[in-house]
């Protein structure tokens, strides 16, 4: 058994979320968004490296050494799936793993609000997931996409860097899982690829240039329905971020673009729990309708928050309004909105 699975072994038995582990440093886990050391377990550089090279494949290494860092998946068989990046810094060697559970989650099971599912229900256009690090974007646009698989006949591409959770073809879809580095050169290639391979769903694991953003609003324009993951924190900074990528002549152009293709953006963070463990997730949701639409072709995303504020009807929600309920509820505490 490699070593480093009695530590990994240990976080998923635990409810961690991550394992970090850096030369000459106790083993560290994080638990409910803080870091506590789990061990007192330390490894020099040259026995770390030792113990980090027993689980990557050449490939990898080569990929490692030439660009400083490398993200795979890993599995511990009856155990849980991991994602991990490998980095170089200061002291040697790094790694961080993050615990990817086998099955996938529901929506319910994540205890986020039902009415995201109607975001699987278009037939084509762009629906974005949006938060920062950590925050249960991956488990959500899973839970999306394996509600499509398991209630529609549709072919679904997954395009991630590393490959995560596992979606099955035992369901009622067909779901082709591809991999930056390994099946792929890269998300625009792979997008590209896609639009000839008879999708009716793609998934973007993140759009990171204009290049990327370009094709999936592509994708979304010729009659695709495209899932993709932004490290934005609300539907407004969203619209703005994609906006903001494209040059001054463009710009008028992708807010045309995203008024005529964009279907929803689900923004969401995780809070602790007052008086237990875990966290909590708190949702914007922003369905595009006829105002949401206008507001992003003239470029007043700023007033996007007051139509959200003023469509609970349409299962859109406000995160302010979310965290202030949850307050109220006594779930969460006042340092969680401020």
């Amino acid at each position: 058994m490699p070593a480093i699975d009695k530590y990994l072994s240990y976080i998923f038995e635990n409810g961690f979320s991550d394992l970090h582990v850096v030369p000459n440093v106790p083993v560290i886990g994080r638990l409910d968004g803080d870091l506590i050391r789990i061990s007192t377990d330390q490894f020099d550089a040259k026995t770390l490296d030792t113990i980090l090279y027993e689980i990557i494949s050449v490939d990898e290494k080569d990929h490692l050494k030439k660009h400083s860092n490398v993200d795979f998946s890993y599995e511990i068989s009856g155990v849980s799936r991991f994602r991990v990046n490998y980095y170089f810094h200061s002291g040697g060697l790094g790694a961080t793993f993050r615990v990817i559970p086998v099955k996938i989650p529901t929506i319910s099971e994540l205890g986020l609000n039902e009415s995201i599912l109607e975001s699987t229900q278009y037939k084509n256009g762009l629906v974005l997931v949006t938060g920062p690090t950590g925050s249960g974007k991956t488990s959500t646009l899973a839970a999306l996409l394996n509600y499509i698989n398991t209630n529609r006949p549709d072919h679904i591409i997954t395009i991630e860097d590393p490959i995560e959770f596992i979606h099955s073809n035992n369901l009622k879809g067909l779901v082709s899982q591809r991999e930056v580095g390994k099946h792929t050169k890269s998300f625009s290639s792979a997008l590209r690829s896609a639009l000839r391979e008879d999708p009716d769903v793609i998934m973007v694991g993140e759009m990171r240039d204009m290049e990327t953003i370009e094709l999936a609003i592509t994708a979304a324009e010729t009659g695709h329905l495209v899932f993709a993951s932004l490290h934005t924190n609300s539907a407004s900074k969203t619209i703005d971020r994609l906006v903001d990528v494209f040059p001054d002549e463009g710009k008028d152009e992708i807010r045309t673009l995203l008024a005529d293709t964009l279907r929803a953006v689900i923004s969401q963070v995780l809070v602790k729990k007052i008086g237990g463990r875990g966290r909590l997730p708190v949702q914007e949701i922003m369905f595009v309708n006829h105002a949401v639409s206008n507001l992003i072709r003239e470029g007043k995303s700023y007033q996007i928050e007051d139509v959200i504020q003023t469509s609970p009807n349409e299962g859109m929600l406000l995160m302010k309004n979310e965290m202030d309920r949850l307050n109220n509820e006594k779930k969460i505490g006042i340092e969680s909105i401020y």
